[in-house]
């Protein structure tokens, strides 16, 4: 009976090891058409990710060969298909790039750079402007 209990852990934890790294790996990017890798951050979904680069969400979904367009995680990296460069909706281009360290606010930020805290959200696709985190890149509005 012993055996036959560490037989099937090894199984499973075979076949675990073989299935997983398999499961997680990004796909290779499409070839031709053009497009840039995204890494989700916790509270993302394909619509808001698709909002943020004018991009498709089933568009994105079946470029990355998901089974269910519900469900991605932090830490994924997401081909998205068109254009070379990220784009934000509503603004022709970033005039700055910032990445927000421990304590700032938006508010903060939109202050030394002379905007408001609003179109920094509005550009990042932020919807919750007491949610950054340290590390996070934001892209300054305006040229």
């Amino acid at each position: 009976m012993g055996k036959k209990v560490w037989l099937v852990a090894a199984l499973v934890l075979l076949l675990g090891l073989i299935w997983v790294p398999a499961a997680s790996a990004a796909p290779p990017a499409p070839q031709g058409g053009g497009g840039f890798w995204h890494t989700v951050q916790y509270g993302e979904s394909l619509s808001t990710i698709g909002r943020r680069y004018g991009a498709n969400p089933y568009t994105i979904c079946t470029a990355n060969g998901l089974y269910n367009c519900n469900y991605i995680y932090a830490g994924q990296r997401l081909w998205i298909p068109g254009s070379s460069q990220p784009g934000y909706p509503g603004y022709g281009c970033c005039r700055a790039y910032h990445t927000v360290t421990y304590g700032q606010t938006l508010s903060s930020i939109a202050a030394w750079y002379g905007t408001s805290a609003w179109q920094i959200a509005n550009c990042n696709g932020i919807y919750n402007m007491n949610l950054i985190y340290a590390g996070q890149r934001l892209c300054i509005p305006g040229c």
